[in-house]
């Protein structure tokens, strides 16, 4: 394995360190309490754990699902939460109410979402492209986080002809915002085709004042820390590279200390894993069977590389007891060594050319008229 030298200097977020500078990615109905358990078990409690998305009016609403996805276990320090909104106001109050009721230690605001129907109303990556509703979202929620850090996530812009985010970087710095993220990729990109990293490297110039942080293709521990050297980047968010392998953050924390090591489990400790997350997603959850039906879609991830017959997949892709997954994978040659199509891509990769906006939303930047707050839905993305 590749490794840095010499030492990386350290990443700050407020008064928080992330050492090693790798940050998980927020992902809808991924990145819950339980994974996010089995990530910072692998790194050694190394990084920064970011939670699922929460959207700004369903906090501020005590929405019950809402308010399940911000607990924290105890061991998890920094507390991060990421929030998504299209409301100055509403905003605010979702960040006053973390700061009074002491949520979180950190907040991330998401400017990303590439998802038809949020973009449509204004929302996610299309947001940006009016900078002044960008900036008064960032400067109320800013004001009302006290001394806890506010960062954003955003992608490179609508498209290549309507790129926002040096401007948006820019303004970041202006209001008060402590890190950017930039997935390299725009929305008409979606998760397709390939992430400009030259990008990360020009929004690293244009905002020296903050850390940056690049995000996007990051499929291995020698590719965070390529992207740092290409860059110069700050640190790394790891999204869809981390799917079905938690442990990915070991390798991480291996890269950047310069020990060397990767973890390439067999399949007999991976269904170990398996089983821990979906008997973790049940505890949270409260009820077994609800947990791994919500497992069902890591399957894939997990196996993705090893030799499983199509039936054995489809099988594992209903199970909803314990006792019937633990089962199931022992009936797998569980001594197949770690797979060399293990690593590379995972989850969404397909491209979505046409981005769906509001009538006239690109005639004017300045023109922030027509976000409607059927805009801030429960999705996430970025």
């Amino acid at each position: 394995m590749t490794t840095l030298a010499p030492a990386l200097p350290l990443l700050r977020i407020g008064p928080h360190t992330v050492q090693p500078p790798v940050v998980l990615a927020p992902m809808a109905g991924i990145t819950n309490a339980p994974f996010r358990t089995l990530c910072r078990e692998f790194s050694g409690g190394k990084g920064l754990f970011v939670s699922e998305m929460i959207t700004t009016r369903a906090l501020v609403e005590r929405n019950e699902k809402t308010m399940q996805l911000i607990h924290f276990d105890a061991t998890e320090t920094p507390r991060s939460i990421q929030l998504y909104g299209v409301d100055p106001v509403t905003v605010g109050k979702a960040v006053r109410m973390i700061v009074d009721e002491d949520l979180a230690d950190h907040i991330d605001l998401n400017f990303g979402c590439p998802v038809p129907k949020v973009t449509r109303k204004g929302g996610g990556s299309a947001l940006p492209y009016k900078r002044p509703l960008l900036r008064a979202i960032l400067r109320e929620a800013v004001a009302q986080a006290g001394d806890l850090p506010v960062t954003i996530k955003m992608r490179k812009g609508i498209d290549d002809d309507h790129t926002t985010y040096l401007d948006a970087g820019r303004i970041a710095v202006e209001e008060g915002v402590t890190a950017v993220a930039l997935h390299g990729r725009t929305t008409a990109q979606h998760y397709g085709g390939t992430a400009d990293w030259d990008a990360i490297a020009r929004l690293k110039e244009h905002v020296p004042e903050i850390p940056v942080l690049g995000n996007g293709d990051i499929w291995s521990a020698d590719d965070a820390l390529r992207m740092m050297r290409e860059t110069g980047c700050d640190g790394v968010v790891v999204g869809r590279g981390c799917l079905g392998r938690p442990w990915l953050f070991g390798d991480l924390v291996s890269a950047f200390e310069g020990t060397g090591t990767r973890q390439e489990p067999v399949l007999r400790q991976v269904a170990e894993v398996m089983l821990r997350h979906a008997t973790l997603l049940g505890e949270w959850i409260g009820d077994e069977s609800r947990g791994v039906i919500d497992f069902r879609k890591h399957v894939a991830w997990y196996l993705k590389g090893f030799a499983v017959g199509s039936d054995m997949r489809r099988k594992l892709a209903v199970t909803s007891s314990l006792e019937e997954l633990g089962g199931q994978l022992q009936e797998l040659d569980l001594d197949q060594p770690w797979p060399d199509g293990a690593d590379g891509p995972r989850g969404r990769t397909s491209g979505n050319n046409r981005v769906a906006l509001p009538d006239g939303w690109l005639k004017d930047p300045y023109d922030c008229a027509g976000v409607s707050a059927d805009a801030e839905l429960d999705t996430s993305g970025g």
